[in-house]
């Protein structure tokens, strides 16, 4: 409001006039209205042509003075501190916290503005955002809070949802029945179904009172915004480079784009990177935790954020404070907390790798100070081994897989889930199927199965398993399980995704190509099987139709072979 003064000072000026001239054409005489009302509407016409809209000198100085550290900006020069600290008491900004709500209230401003395609103010949104955030980490060195400490959620629920779309949330989910396009603005009506807001209004606004995809009627017309799919799918568009826009080819969303929204935003974000690589190399303890902390903050929030950070060399430093010898937990989860996310960058793996960072991630993952830490150190471990060289460099390593299995028994869901997926990572390179074997990988993930009730993670183990049986020794290791073959025979019965139907399905047809005749007599004799193979062929994905029919022939071929047997013994 302070930037954009004049120009709505302007706005009301106009507005005022407006009415004056209205009211001074309308034709009092020939109304019948008493006399009252027309002395009140003389009154304010008379009030409307004195009336004066100006701007308060201070406001007008203020803003010429954010202004002037904008252009400083723009032009790649680093404002004086003093003329920012000038700014923040005049705007009464006086924490930490304070700033942080600022920033936030611009970014949700500016997804605004992409969502509804407009974009016009976006520069100078993104511009005051780089100033905001610029004064954040620079002026205020303590983090004061009026909310639980952020990294209790929402690095566990980042990476959560990164690990857990790799097998089980089918991208379909995200389109919307009606435009079959990805939802953007996820919206629940009354019947629980889910759909775009612009497109099930467009259905309402045609009179149409059911619901398009149950057929029933619609019990009333209120839309509750359903964030957690919300959520879930800016994820998954953010990890993929998907832009969400599709009505507007020019729309970019803030947090997704390499670009930065501004040229003010773009200089003051690389101020900041050279500042927090100064404080991780030179600050004292508390100045690199809180270095460290902004890292993870600024690289949630943008790839260019994760570019500049990664340019200017912050994760040498991070990776030292992990195995740092006084190291507290918080400064622990801080480090690999940003490590974590600017492992997503392109060039972030290899930057880690090359650092030296796989040793000191390991160790976080092993003997990380807080369970947080050693789930988001598996995170990371997961997001290093997209890519193909560092799947070996990552499995050979002694404490590598095992660290992971143990976090599989001893995490919570969030951490199975990130110990499960890096692990599935690690079995793209063949040769790690023996050590995830050695490691004990089996019944752990079997144990999952018959005591998580959670179908993400089921789902994901089933994945890690069906990928095991691929091979002989893997299949055999499954099927040393004394419950396994049961349990997955239940799973293919109960999975409520097409996903783990499908790893079910490939799990028993692995087994009976690698194990034999001793699988296949006991799906045999499962006469509730068959129908469950029929049921995958029509509803299931390609693939999974694809091993159901091949399912079908063994069992079949098996039934014929044992029938004919049984002919020539009479």
């Amino acid at each position: 409001m302070l930037t954009k003064s004049q120009n709505v000072a302007s706005q009301f000026r106009a507005l005022i006039r407006a009415v004056a001239t209205a009211l001074d054409v309308l034709p009092l005489h020939k109304v019948d209205v008493c006399e009252e009302v027309k002395e009140l509407v003389e009154l304010v016409a008379k009030q409307a042509r004195k009336a004066k809209f100006d701007v308060d000198p201070n406001d007008e100085r203020a803003s010429r003075r954010v202004h002037s550290v904008l252009r400083q900006f723009e032009k790649g020069t680093e404002p004086d501190v003093t003329a920012l600290q000038g700014i923040l008491n005049y705007l009464e900004i006086k924490n930490w916290s304070d700033c942080n709500r600022e920033i936030e209230f611009l970014e949700e401003e500016i997804s605004l503005e992409y969502r509804d395609c407009k974009e016009r103010e976006a520069p100078l949104l993104s511009s005051l955002v780089g100033f905001l955030t610029y004064c954040r980490v620079v002026i205020f060195e303590k983090l004061n809070y009026d909310f639980p400490f952020p990294s209790r959620n929402s690095d566990q629920s980042e990476a959560r949802h990164s690990t857990e779309m790799i097998t089980c949330v089918n991208p379909e989910d995200f389109r919307c029945p009606i435009s079959l396009e990805l939802m953007t603005d996820p919206v629940t009506v009354s019947t629980g179904q889910t759909y775009d807001r612009a497109s099930i209004q467009k259905w309402l606004k045609a009179g149409n009172k059911i619901c398009p995809k149950t057929g029933e009627n619609l019990t009333n017309t209120e839309l509750v915004p359903n964030t957690t799919l919300k959520r879930l799918i800016q994820q998954f568009c953010s990890d993929n480079g998907i832009s969400l826009a599709k009505s507007c080819n020019r729309s970019r969303d803030i947090a997704r784009t390499i670009v930065a929204g501004s040229s003010a935003a773009a200089h003051a974000m690389q101020f900041l990177s050279w500042f927090l690589t100064r404080r991780l190399v030179f600050g004292t303890e508390e100045q690199k935790n809180k270095a460290a902390y902004e890292i993870r903050v600024l690289a949630r929030s943008s790839i260019f954020n994760r570019a500049c950070l990664i340019e200017v060399g912050t994760v040498p430093p991070l990776l030292d404070l992990l195995t740092t010898d006084d190291i507290d937990r918080s400064t622990q989860e801080n480090a690999i907390s940003a490590l974590f996310k600017l492992s997503k960058h392109a060039s972030g793996p290899e930057n880690i790798m090359e650092s030296g960072g796989l040793n000191p991630i390991l160790y976080v993952l092993k003997n990380g100070l807080s369970l947080e830490a050693r789930q988001i150190a598996a995170a990371t471990v997961f997001y290093l081994s997209s890519v193909k060289e560092y799947r070996k460099l990552i499995g050979e390593n002694p404490e590598a897989i095992p660290a992971l299995v143990e976090l599989i028994k001893g995490g919570t869901t969030c951490g199975k889930k990130n110990a499960v997926v890096a692990i599935f990572g690690l079995l793209l390179l063949p040769r790690n199927h023996q050590r995830v074997l050695e490691a004990g990988a089996v019944p752990v993930l079997v144990d999952v199965l018959a005591t998580c009730d959670k179908d993400e993670l089921v789902t994901e183990c089933l994945a890690v398993l069906a990928a095991l049986a691929e091979n002989v020794d893997g299949a055999h290791a499954v099927l040393q399980q004394a419950s396994a073959l049961a349990l997955i025979v239940g799973m293919l019965r109960s999975a409520t995704s097409r996903a783990g139907k499908e790893h079910s399905a490939s799990i028993l047809l692995s087994l009976c190509v690698n194990v034999g005749a001793e699988v296949v007599a006991v799906l045999a004799k499962d006469s509730s099987l068959m129908p469950v193979l029929y049921s995958l062929i029509t509803d299931g994905t390609h693939q999974a139709a694809k091993k159901a029919r091949f399912l079908i022939k063994v069992l079949q071929d098996f039934n014929e072979t044992r029938t004919s047997g049984l002919k020539r013994d009479k």
